[in-house]
C-alpha cells in the first residue's frame, strides 16, 4: 500500500499516476487523516507534501513516523534550501523530490526507495558523509574510553567482568574460576570503584555493548 498525502487534488492525481502500477494507492487530504491511515493501512510508503497543513515540518514528520516506523517517508516539496531538505533527513526520512516532479520519474523515486536505497540529491550527499564520520568518530571516542578504563583492571578482574558481561552469576563466576563467592564479590566491588558503575548491568553494557575485541594479555596486572 502506498499512502499520498497532500491538500492539492491536482497533485496527488498526478502522484497517483505514477505509482498505482507499484502498489495499492490511498488518498489523505488531512493530517488528521494521514494519522489514521499510517495507523490502519500501515503504508509501505507514504508521500507527504511538505505544505500539508498543520504539519509543523520536522517535528510533525517525526511525530507521523512513530505511528508506524516501518512506513517510509518520501517528503515532496517546493524548492527548499539545503539545510532544510537535510533536516528532514535526519529525522528519518527516506527521500525528498519536487512535488511537480514528472509521473514516470516519481515512480523510479519510489521503486529505489522501495527496495531500500535514499534519494537524495548529490547536493546533499557531503552532509551525510560528514555525518557518518562524526558518528564514527565519536564511537572511536568512547571505545577508547572504555579501552582505556578496563586497562586499569587486573587480569582476574577483567575475567570476571567479562563472565558477568556474559550473565553469569557470582556462583557461576566462583565454580568457573575455582574461588569462593565471597572473593568475586570482592573483585566485583573494587571493578565497580574502578570503572565507576553502580551495578551489574551497566557493567555487563560496558563490556559487550562498548569495548572492541581485545587481547587479554595486554590488561596490566
Amino acid at each position: 500500500m502506498i499512502l499520498l498525502a497532500s491538500s492539492s487534488q491536482d497533485d496527488l492525481f498526478r502522484w497517483e499516476q505514477g505509482v498505482r502500477s507499484l502498489a495499492p494507492v490511498f488518498c489523505s487530504t488531512n493530517l488528521d487523516s494521514v494519522r489514521s491511515e499510517l495507523v490502519r493501512i500501515k503504508p509501505q510508503v507514504l508521500l507527504l507534501d511538505h505544505e500539508l497543513p498543520k504539519l509543523d515540518g520536522p517535528i510533525g514528520i517525526s511525530g507521523l513516523m512513530k505511528l508506524n516506523p516501518e512506513t517510509k517517508v518520501i517528503v515532496m516539496s517546493h524548492a527548499i534550501s539545503d539545510e532544510i531538505e537535510w533536516g528532514l533527513f535526519r529525522t528519518g526520512i527516506r527521500g525528498c523530490c519536487r512535488d511537480d516532479i514528472e509521473p514516470e520519474q516519481l515512480k523510479s523515486v519510489v521503486e529505489a526507495v522501495q527496495q531500500g536505497e535514499l534519494w537524495i540529491r548529490r547536493t546533499l550527499s557531503w552532509h551525510l558523509l560528514n555525518e557518518l564520520v562524526m558518528i564514527t568518530q565519536e564511537k572511536n571516542k568512547i571505545k577508547q574510553a572504555v579501552s582505556d578504563l578496563l586497562a586499569n583492571l587486573t587480569r582476574r578482574e577483567y575475567e570476571i567482568a567479562t563472565l558477568v558481561g556474559d550473565g553469569e552469576s557470582n556462583k557461576q563466576i566462583a565454580r568457573r574460576l575455582d574461588i569462593t563467592e565471597r572473593t568475586v564479590k570482592a573483585h566485583l566491588t573494587e571493578v565497580f570503584r574502578k570503572l565507576d558503575v553502580a551495578d551489574r548491568l551497566k557493567l555487563a553494557l560496558i563490556v559487550k555493548g562498548s569495548m572492541p575485541p581485545r587481547d587479554s594479555s595486554s590488561i596490566g596486572h
